[in-house]
């Protein structure tokens, strides 16, 4: 058909996961590949590693409250917490941010609320940051 998909946004991968409007998650989220929320998270949600083509979309409906460690972020929805986006994170125009935001490419749309620091960060310098990091945790 023609037309049929000049208003669908475009999709950067398929949905493996789901936490629908009507879910509530306590605790920590680990996955692979996409996960789409339209609830409500209480916890952390991480990309497992090695996942660099993991992406997690957030809904104009979703919620999270806690840390973001996810490669490829669609937020349109609330995250109260730090968000570390470090291949691309789109921040469509009903997200609202309290946190800060590390990425390594951004985009904005008019409306987005970010309350915290931008920080950009290149890949090397997230390699730098994890052999730093697990320096200083393989000492305790």
């Amino acid at each position: 058909m023609l037309g049929s998909n000049d208003k669908k946004p475009k999709q950067t991968a398929q949905i493996d996961s789901l936490i629908g409007q009507k879910s509530e998650i306590r605790g920590d989220v680990v996955f692979s590949g996409g996960l789409h929320i339209d609830g409500k998270v209480k916890g952390s949600v991480i990309a497992e590693e090695g996942g660099k083509e993991s992406v997690l979309t957030l809904s104009d409906r979703g919620m999270i409250e806690g840390e973001v460690k996810v490669p490829n972020v669609v937020v349109n929805g609330t995250i109260i917490g730090d968000v570390h986006a470090m291949t691309h994170i789109e921040v469509a125009s009903k997200a609202r941010i309290q946190g800060n935001v590390y990425y390594s490419l951004i985009e904005m749309a008019m409306g987005a609320e970010v309350n915290g620091t931008l920080v950009h960060k290149s890949d090397k310098s997230v390699v730098e940051l994890k052999k730093r990091d697990e320096a200083v945790g393989g000492d305790t």
